[in-house]
């Protein structure tokens, strides 16, 4: 690995993002007067199992090849079997689904609002730098990754 990989430049951790705009909601709920979200808390689980199972599964086989999961981090490969064949972001759309359960379960109207802007803060501060990052250090290897994998599912 050269001295000059820095990995993809990402800013900050990516679970911050959803955790500040989780967190966030419960107070837009209060400022804007929000009514509590009708759904069950119980109902949290169908979202955040399968998001904590997607997420262990990716960190799983970061460390089986000996990478860091840490977008900050240098790359020394292309993860690209396992649930890396279906899903380029598997680690991003399990902390997605598992927002969506974190949501329901604090019953906050305003933390769902926000999830899109989640999904746009880590699309185009995330996922397009690693993109870049990896294109510009693998090339036409993750070219056709990317071409044969999609982005979220």
């Amino acid at each position: 690995m050269a001295e000059s990989d820095r990995g993809a430049g990402v800013m900050f951790p990516p679970p911050f993002v959803y955790l500040g705009l989780l967190l966030l909601g419960p107070v837009l709920d209060r400022l804007l007067g929000l009514a509590p979200l009708a759904i069950p808390g119980g109902f949290s689980a169908l979202f955040l199992f399968p998001g904590f199972i997607l997420i262990g599964i990716a960190i799983g086989l970061f460390r089986r090849r000996g990478e860091n999961p840490n977008p900050a981090t240098a790359t020394g490969g292309i993860i690209d079997t396992g649930i890396y064949a279906f899903t380029r972001n598997p680690m991003y759309l399990g902390m997605s689904i598992a927002y969506l359960g974190f949501a329901i379960l604090l019953h906050s109207l305003g933390a769902l609002l926000l999830w899109p802007l989640a999904l746009i803060i880590i699309r185009t501060q995330v996922i397009a730098r690693e993109e870049r990052y990896l294109e510009a250090k693998f090339g036409a290897a993750y070219l056709d990754y990317k071409a044969r994998v999609r982005r979220w599912i």
